[in-house]
């Protein structure tokens, strides 16, 4: 329609409009004349209809990236098309691009999700899509590898000739490192024999009847995609009589200071040698404190003998131990290569709990305050491994209120992961997580858990993904929440852990999550898989009422593990191999103290590990203690009259 006179004369609207605004599609147009020939033009319906047009190759629409840990990484979204708006990131389904977020903070202008420093907790899925059309998003999956990181156990040994040796290696990494051995600089594949073999997928160096010769430095290899690690275990075979010093610095280090386990119970502190059940040290309880007139545990007024009372207790790089005596108000440090207590530090009332947070060298404190638990408050003792005196210094107020701090969660380092930065603080009756800055000792932020009506009650942590997993405390009609899963990444809860219930506990690998559940009787196993995917993999029912447990390496298959499960009614241990599911009481342990003889924590028969290495367990009975053989999965020895020993510490060759 062109008009021929008049201000619009000559213009051909639907060619004008159509060549400026190619997407504008015009309805009606009337057009009013007015007697003195003016326009007067009324468009009604106008519809300004923009079409997007966006694609997404069907060969991308999953896309797999792998990025070495420290390195950075940028996943592109491959939607495509005409006029697309910005690109919005999700993880877990919680959108990334306005949190803010420290080590993911630049979206570029082409839409790309740029990550500056990778870690094992970004590993996992994300998705991008054009904002408002969130139907069409493509898939990213982040891998991470982690180069390996070995360890070799010993160091170094003397044998006398004819007698057995065993070298063995521990190596992580993701993917999981393919192990080597090396005598000398040359592959011992070729020599292997009836005398020399390859143990738990060659992870371990078996020599039965060692002979002159097979003196040597043997090297663990480990590869994986990443990148490589090595370490030597040398081997001295020597007649007995020939003392060099390769053979007196073994025997120091093999049955000196390291390698046992320290019992705190009711007549002081034994220093116990697992291997053949000796006593290496006993701290009485009426002795004197190094260089003081103070005595390790006073006598206690009206009480006929002199005894102590401990509650927790921590290994400070197997240099100190810091155990809390609830009683005195104090915390003891003992000094591990002169097996003497050197220190005592005055707390707040009743300190029941430590951690030590090795990344930062310091070791927490929670104190009830009261019996009544009504004054509870968070206490730091830094430069923990430092020969200074020490003091405590009080962690800032949430709220300005200490008094509803019910419990704390800081993750422990791993062989991969050996910084923690952050930590959490449980308020009693409160459906939050209160996140601290470990390093300055404060409070960031809360995460609010009330939409899941639950109050967290313990926490166990993955670096594979960076998933909290938290088990909630019954509600109002006794009724257990499922566990819940807060995405480190996002500080978001994620969901229920399905329909897992009980208190959650993480392998030292990060690869196993055991669940127990005391009123259902149930443990629960999940695998993690290097991707950062939670995976069922079998129940267990158990009237055991398990206490605590304790993982152990398997001495069978490289990059296991075993967990074993001590009773807090009952006199057996169960034993369950994670890798099969395979299941084994150890029985006869005598009954463990009574909880209520236990105020200070939930575990009143705990059980402990012996380390990455190690082959012995111990937990106690109410007058006992049982060492177990993890390697050959039964009892080792009881060692009687130890009353109330369930405050255990394992102290390795530091």
């Amino acid at each position: 329609y062109i008009p021929q006179s008049g201000p619009f004369q000559g213009v051909d609207f639907l060619q004008s409009f159509g060549s400026s605004f190619p997407f504008i599609q015009i309805k009606t147009l009337n057009l009013l004349w007015c007697r003195s020939c003016m326009l007067i033009n009324l468009i009604n319906n106008i519809s300004f209809t923009e079409v997007v047009q966006l694609s997404l190759p069907e060969d991308q629409k999953i896309s797999v990236t792998a990025a070495t840990v420290g390195q950075s990484a940028v996943l592109s979204c491959a939607i495509q098309g005409t006029l697309r708006p910005p690109i919005i990131w999700k993880r877990n389904n919680v959108i990334l691009n306005n949190l803010d977020l420290e080590d993911i903070n630049d979206f570029g202008d082409d839409g790309s999700l740029y990550i500056t420093k990778v870690t094992t907790t970004h590993m996992g899925n994300y998705s991008c899509f054009a904002d408002g059309y969130d139907k069409l998003y493509q898939t990213h999956i982040l891998q991470v590898n982690v180069p390996p990181v070995i360890r070799v156990y010993p160091e170094s040994q003397a044998r006398e000739p004819g007698v057995t040796a065993s070298l063995r290696c521990h190596a992580e990494g993701i993917p999981n490192p393919q192990l080597g051995w090396l005598k000398n600089g040359i592959d011992i594949t070729p020599k292997l024999s009836k005398q020399l073999t390859l143990q738990a997928n060659g992870s371990e160096v078996h020599i039965s009847n060692v002979r002159y010769e097979d003196t040597g430095a043997y090297t663990c290899i480990a590869k994986n995609e990443a990148g490589v690690d090595e370490d030597i275990s040398s081997l001295f075979v020597e007649d007995s009589a020939r003392k060099t010093l390769a053979n007196i610095l073994w025997r120091e280090e093999g049955l000196g200071i390291g390698n046992m386990f320290y019992v705190f119970y009711e007549d002081g502190i034994k220093v116990i040698q697992p291997v053949e059940c000796e006593f290496q040290r006993h701290i009485k309880p009426s002795e004197k404190l190094l260089g003081f007139q103070d005595e390790v545990c006073p006598k206690a007024e009206g009480d006929p003998v002199q005894r102590c009372v401990w509650a927790s207790a921590v290994n400070v790089k197997d240099k100190f131990i810091y155990v809390t005596q609830p009683t005195l108000d104090r915390v003891l440090i003992v000094d591990v290569q002169s097996q003497k207590v050197v220190q005592a530090v005055s707390t707040d009332s009743v300190p029941v709990k430590l951690h030590y947070d090795k990344s930062h060298d310091q070791v927490w404190v929670l104190s009830w305050g009261n019996l009544e638990k009504t004054s509870p408050t968070l206490q730091v003792i830094t430069q923990a491994s430092g020969s200074v005196s020490h003091h405590t210094i009080h962690t800032q107020p949430v709220g300005k209120q200490f008094d509803r701090v019910d419990d704390f969660f800081i993750p422990a380092t791993t062989l991969l992961i050996t910084h923690m930065r952050f930590g959490f603080i449980l308020h009693r009756d409160e459906p939050v997580l209160q996140k601290i800055d470990l390093e300055t000792m404060s409070y960031i932020k809360t995460i609010n858990l009330k939409d899941y009506n639950c109050i967290p009650q313990s926490l166990a942590y993955t670096h594979l993904g960076g998933y909290y997993f938290i088990s909630c405390k019954p509600d109002t009609t006794g009724a257990i929440p499922p566990q819940l899963i807060v995405d480190s990444v996002t500080d978001s809860v994620i969901g229920y852990n399905g329909d897992v219930t009980g208190s959650p506990y993480i392998s030292p690998d990060g690869h196993y999550l055991v669940s127990i559940d005391d009123i259902k009787g149930l443990m629960k196993v999940q695998s993690i898989t290097i991707r950062g995917e939670i995976q069922d993999a079998f129940d267990i029912h158990t009237n055991l009422h398990i206490s605590d447990v304790a993982f152990q390496p398997s001495f069978t298959e490289a990059h296991q593990y075993n967990v074993y499960g001590s009773s807090s009614t009952q006199t057996d241990v169960l034993f369950v191999e994670l890798s099969s599911g395979k299941v084994k009481m150890v029985k006869s342990l005598k009954e463990p103290l009574k909880a209520g003889e236990w105020p200070w924590n939930n575990k009143n028969r705990l059980i402990k590990d012996s380390g990455l290495f190690g082959q012995y367990l111990m937990t106690p009975s109410k007058e006992s203690l049982f060492i177990l053989d993890g390697r050959l999965n039964k009892l080792n020895c009881e060692i009687t009259e130890v009353e109330r020993g369930n405050t255990v510490i394992w102290v390795g060759e530091a």
